[in-house]
């Protein structure tokens, strides 16, 4: 029996994922009961299908996702359950996918808050709320702006899970375009 790989690993991911945004809608929170078994889901399942090799690599993507979300909370821009999905749908992808998950992850999700911005009358204000927190990272380093983080109730805070989910799809899309 054939198993597809490049349609699996994508294809966990976003149900993972998926799972994520809808708990992240509804209640602002991602749980480590989904995270954490994702994970070793993610560890498993590469494990299963390509060995030891794509232990490495599932956990590399890990690793990789995750640091790259880990600078943005560090900064006050999202929570620690963004992190942490990123990291599990990341380990689900495997390696080869991460890359794409986050740039189109990003793209989503900058997509999404100008349209919440947009949506809410206060484009102005987040364009120069960006130029200030712009500022502020040049000359602060990864220190989270004191009243522009994601503990500030009056900021606008995006669900990220469902950027995270909309990534994920979308590469789950893209890998179905490259057969």
């Amino acid at each position: 029996m054939h198993i597809d790989r490049e349609f699996v690993y994508p294809a966990a991911a976003t149900a993972c994922a998926l799972i994520g945004a809808a708990t992240d809608i509804k209640s602002r929170r991602i749980p480590n009961i989904l995270t954490g078994p994702s994970l070793l889901a993610g560890l498993l399942l590469h494990l299963s299908l390509d060995g030891w090799h794509g232990l490495l690599s599932s956990f590399g993507a890990a690793l990789f996702c995750g640091a790259v979300f880990l600078i943005f909370h560090l900064a006050g821009g999202m929570g620690a359950g963004d992190v942490k999905l990123i990291a599990a749908a990341g380990c689900l992808a495997g390696l080869p996918n991460s890359a794409y998950l986050l740039v189109l992850t990003a793209i989503t999700g900058g997509v999404m808050a100008v349209g919440m911005a947009l949506m809410r009358g206060r484009l102005k204000s987040t364009l120069f709320n960006v130029a200030a927190l712009a500022t502020h990272h040049k000359e602060q380093g990864l220190t989270p702006h004191p009243e522009l983080n994601v503990l500030n109730a009056s900021t606008l805070r995006l669900p990220y899970g469902l950027a995270i989910a909309a990534g994920c799809c979308a590469t789950l899309y893209t890998q179905g375009l490259a057969r």
